[in-house]
């Protein structure tokens, strides 16, 4: 990964709250792990920001180095990785990722 593709994706999840890299967008899921991850952050009722990954290949695989992590999508909330799509059902299920997200003080949408 280059160090610029390192700085744009600090940058994206340094300014927003919640951001999930995803395939396709939230109208248009292009996998149902991207799918299944937007219909928890709906569910929550919080305003979030994505990355179509399926747009741009040096942040595709970038994203996996940034945030060690082998697969997508990948949720980030206020700047800190949270996981990915069996992650955020675990959490949503357990209700921790309402809290998390309460805790945080992310916006509702």
């Amino acid at each position: 990964m280059t160090d610029d593709t390192q700085h744009r994706l600090q940058q994206l999840v340094d300014s927003n709250d919640v951001l999930l890299f995803m395939k396709g967008s939230p109208l248009f899921p292009q996998c149902g792990f991207s799918s299944r991850a937007i219909a928890i952050l709906n569910h929550l009722g919080v305003a979030f920001e994505s990355v179509d990954v399926l747009q741009d290949q040096e942040v595709r695989q970038g994203i996996k180095a940034f945030s060690d992590w082998p697969t997508i999508p990948q949720l980030y909330v206020k700047g800190e990785f949270v996981g990915g799509s069996d992650i955020m059902m675990e959490m949503y299920e357990s209700g921790e990722l309402g809290t998390l997200m309460s805790e945080k003080g992310v916006a509702a949408a």
